[in-house]
């Protein structure tokens, strides 16, 4: 059972979100919270798999308590929820620790999904929002080298251009007709030889490079 924990301070939201998850066998809403002071306190309580939390909360805000969270070495992935798609709180919010960043327009059943990959280890952003952050990374880091491909096996690139479409594990597998264990391997493969941080990362890579799949 995965269990969650919903930060937002919009109650009809909120409703509609535990709603949307607990109709589902294998999720869990363990806690609901209006404010980031409460999602700090309340994570680091009952310690959920995943924070679905909204980025503008009063009390503290949703950087300020992801920032919190990573600082008192919390294990919760947190999936940022938000009406805004600023490139500066998309930026900022990967910075800060998120392991994924949705729009509150997304579709439900893709929200659902999410939730799953990022309890699962992945990290993801909404297709929707990737450009944004590919535009902010060009700002501020050079071209990456195509010799950070030199060991990578043709599979490995397409699995690599799959990622920078924004796709999970699962939906890569669908795509490749493979199993989801395969793709997880070439995931952690690919981050070993080109040297990437994490899947963000990698999705920063593909674009950069320009793969296509």
């Amino acid at each position: 059972m995965i269990r969650v924990l919903l930060a937002d301070d919009e109650a009809l939201f909120r409703g509609g979100l535990r709603m949307l998850l607990e109709a589902q066998d294998d999720l869990e809403v363990v806690a609901e919270v209006t404010d980031g002071a409460q999602a700090v306190a309340r994570t680091l309580e009952l310690v959920p798999d995943v924070v679905l939390m909204d980025l503008q909360m009063p009390v503290l805000d949703g950087l300020s308590a992801l920032a919190e969270l990573a600082r008192r070495g919390s294990p919760a992935k947190v999936l940022v929820l938000t009406t805004f798609d600023l490139d500066r709180n998309l930026y900022e919010a990967l910075r800060a620790g998120a392991a994924g960043f949705f729009l509150k327009s997304a579709r439900p059943a893709r929200l659902v999904e999410a939730v799953r990959a990022v309890a699962d280890g992945d990290e993801l952003l909404d297709p929707a929002l990737t450009h944004r952050l590919l535009a902010r990374w060009m700002e501020q880091a050079p071209a990456a080298d195509q010799a950070r491909l030199a060991h990578v096996t043709e599979r490995e690139r397409e699995v690599l251009a799959l990622v920078g479409r924004g796709l999970t594990n699962k939906e890569i597998a669908g795509q490749l007709f493979v199993a989801e264990s395969t793709v997880k391997t070439h995931v952690v493969r690919l981050l070993t030889k080109t040297r990437s941080r994490d899947r963000v990362q990698l999705v920063i890579l593909a674009h950069d490079l320009g793969l296509r799949t």
